[in-house]
């Protein structure tokens, strides 16, 4: 218990920062090390994994000194303005409008925000994550509309120079651990058309654009059915289409990651067979685990290894099964590391912490007025729910890694889970740009 005190008390800001050892009990000297709401979650990991004094000092320390780096998720989110959004409520704005207004809010706001910046900062240091490849787009194949989302995060990054950056080649990654920051590794959650149908090339040139502006992995598809393939909530699951091919192809001689974690498992397989770098499904989990439509079965697994690419394991309780804790998680990790090598492992959370107070922002917020569901949230009944569990949130990054000790993966194979695997991928799409 004393170690447990310990960790709890004072040691949450260690990771990347690397200003204390983790399993001493120092405090980092750049900003608090924890809060309430950060140490509510490590209780609750500890309560699941109940680690031995030797698993638990042996993974924080391994977790202070790998590098880590989400496959897929998000940095950690800003406190909306309830007021300021029901002043807009109360002006007659739009759904678009509002929804635009929210989204810069919980994306950008602490870029701004002195007073926020400070919880922003406490959570990064709290996971010990050194990069996220960042959710920057949305959920479309619309230029203007995936744009929207990417300029938030550019100007995230431009204003907290020094703190969190933009990685805009995999060196910049290991060059942000080495200062002790922090950095974004853009995604997309589409692939960007013309949608003017002249030609295959034509209407893909965007692939290059969107490089060009920093976007270096983008998603197939997004559950439902586009002009590329089906997604995971297809009950067709038609696979791949012609233009797909095409798409998988440009992104290959660009340098963008083919991604395939929302898509069907036929549009995966057949991503995974036409792709000639490493590809991905960068949060997922094993259908021989629980079975969901967003996890993948072994025989799109094994063709994502064999392409050099891995699969990254979410911490959505819904799709993990069982008690949908972080024991639920790690025996999708186990499962994959065993059954498919370490080499083709990582974790993709698809979670993001959540801000004291943000309860009491929407409180303030009101009723937001009815607006239909949109086409690619169309999920089939059961297939989600609100559930959570607080031992899977975004500030556990270090109770992964202390699971992973526990079930027995060797300290090579982690740092291979935590981060080797995202940087392999990231070096061989961006070395094979061009080929």
């Amino acid at each position: 218990m004393a170690t447990r005190r310990r960790f709890l008390g004072g040691s949450l800001a260690a990771g990347v920062a690397g200003a204390a050892q983790v399993a001493r009990g120092q405090v980092a000297k750049d900003g608090p090390a924890t809060n309430a709401k950060i140490q509510a979650s490590r209780e609750a990991a500890l309560a699941v994994l109940k680690p031995s004094q030797r698993d638990l000092e042996h993974g924080l320390e391994l977790h202070r000194e790998a590098l880590v780096v989400e496959s897929y998720g998000f940095s950690p989110r800003a406190l909306l303005d309830g007021v300021a959004i029901r002043k807009k409520i109360e002006e007659g704005a739009g759904a678009q409008e509002l929804t635009d207004l929210q989204t810069e809010m919980l994306l950008q706001r602490v870029a701004d925000d002195a007073g926020q910046r400070e919880e922003y900062l406490t959570a990064w240091r709290a996971s010990g994550v050194t990069c996220v490849l960042q959710n920057a787009g949305e959920e479309s194949s619309a230029p203007l509309k995936l744009i929207k989302r990417l300029a938030y995060f550019t100007y995230l990054t431009d204003m907290m120079r020094g703190q969190v950056s933009r990685a805009a080649i995999p060196d910049d990654i290991e060059a942000a651990k080495k200062a002790g920051q922090f950095c974004l590794y853009m995604t997309g959650n589409g692939v960007p058309l013309a949608q003017q149908w002249d030609s295959a090339a034509e209407e893909l040139e965007y692939v290059r654009i969107f490089f060009q502006l920093g976007i270096r992995m983008m998603h197939l598809t997004y559950n439902r059915r586009n002009v590329l393939g089906d997604g995971c909530a297809e009950p067709a699951n038609g696979g791949l289409s012609d233009l797909g091919r095409a798409a998988v192809t440009e992104m290959n001689r660009v340098g963008v990651i083919v991604d395939v974690a929302h898509s069907g498992w036929r549009t995966s397989l057949e991503a995974a067979k036409a792709s000639s770098k490493p590809m991905v499904a960068s949060h997922s989990g094993a259908v021989a685990v629980h079975r969901h439509i967003r996890s993948k079965p072994d025989e799109v697994i094994r063709a994502i290894a064999d392409t050099g690419g891995y699969v990254g394991v979410y911490s959505v309780t819904p799709f993990l099964g069982k008690g949908g804790d972080l024991a639920a998680m790690l025996d999708h990790i186990e499962y994959l590391v065993k059954k498919f090598g370490a080499d083709h492992v990582a974790i993709g959370t698809d979670l993001a912490y959540i801000p004291m107070g943000q309860n009491e922002e929407y409180r303030k917020m009101g009723a937001r007025p009815r607006s239909r569901t949109p086409y690619e949230s169309l999920w089939p009944e059961g297939a989600l729910d609100n559930r959570s569990h607080a031992s899977l949130a975004w500030t556990n990054w270090p109770m992964f890694t202390v699971g992973m000790v526990q079930r027995g993966i060797s300290d090579a194979d982690i740092r291979k889970v935590l981060g080797g695997n995202v940087m392999r991928v990231c070096r061989a799409v961006w070395a094979g740009r061009g080929a």
